[in-house]
């Protein structure tokens, strides 16, 4: 699912694009992808372009009066900028939206269509789709130890969860926990002043540097290349890699469609952690450390 650097960049190179422009037509092609009837999406029509924003992991493009289209991606919808004219994908194609300077296309990979757009009107209707995390940009560290400890879940539940942190989802709590030190199955109220400070500073750095990289990777072209396995990630995706700072292998916990990726002797002071299917099956001969492991 692209997270905060990814919806970032897709934010700053759509807006480049179709700001001051005027959107021409909206053709949708999933009937899965509109999630709203009133008002009708014929409305929208023949508007300028006033901004484009992040909302969360949502990207938002406002239309002159008030209008909004805000698209959530998921997990494996993306955008694709082309000439105006442009038809959408024959197999992947969800929507094509024509303004006067081009086409962005969504489209969305596999059988399970999640993607979805919402037409509205009025920042109020918009405010009612805001989940209400934090952004770590703009946040402090007292707000953040707040939202941190309002409730008693893993680190990996509560950096990815919407309602308190806004845009960090499954790779980049891998990568911010992994530079914090702190194992993903932590308790959020077990955590110390200084950890919660070391986290809080390791959110801020992580989608800090990513979002720069991937801009000087962009550069001027549409970002085309967008997943959430990238090559320079410390943990996330690098199952029995070695760790990049004490070259242990990464370890995994997988999920539902989901896994957490971490290092052991990193975070976790050598222990592995359970993973629920696998170490289920293997009980008494599931190694519990490192060491174990080896041998």
């Amino acid at each position: 699912m692209p997270e905060l650097p990814d919806v970032v960049l897709y934010v700053e190179h759509v807006a480049s694009r179709i700001v001051g422009h005027t959107l021409i037509r909206i053709e949708v092609v999933s009937p899965n992808l509109l999630r709203t009837a009133d008002p009708p999406i014929e409305s929208v029509g023949n508007r300028v372009v006033r901004g484009v924003e992040r909302l969360g992991k949502r990207v938002v493009i406002e239309l002159e009066d008030e209008w909004f289209l805000v698209f959530h991606l998921m997990i494996a919808g993306r955008f694709h900028w082309k000439p105006r004219g442009a038809k959408a994908h024959r197999k992947l194609g969800l929507a094509t939206i024509e303004f006067s300077s081009g086409s962005l296309l969504l489209t969305e990979a596999g059988s399970r269509k999640r993607a979805s757009l919402h037409v509205i009107r009025g920042r109020a209707a918009l405010r009612a789709l805001d989940p209400g995390g934090l952004e770590i940009f703009e946040t402090s560290l007292e707000s953040f130890r707040d939202a941190l400890t309002r409730e008693n879940h893993t680190l990996k539940r509560t950096l990815t969860d919407p309602r308190i942190l806004s845009g960090i989802g499954n790779a980049y709590s891998d990568e911010i926990l992994h530079r914090a030190k702190l194992s993903p199955l932590r308790q959020s109220r077990q955590l110390e002043p200084p950890e919660i400070e070391r986290l809080f500073d390791a959110s801020r750095d992580v989608l800090r540097e990513w979002l720069e990289r991937l801009r000087r990777e962009a550069g001027d072209e549409f970002p085309e290349g967008v997943t959430a396995f990238r090559a320079g990630m410390a943990v996330h995706g690098r199952y029995r890699q070695p760790c990049p700072v004490c070259d242990a292998p990464i370890q995994r916990i997988v999920y539902a469609d989901n896994e957490t990726n971490y290092c052991a002797r990193c975070q976790t002071g050598g222990r592995l952690l359970a993973d629920r299917a696998l170490s289920r099956l293997l009980k008494n001969d599931w190694p519990r450390s490192l060491d174990e492991m080896d041998r």
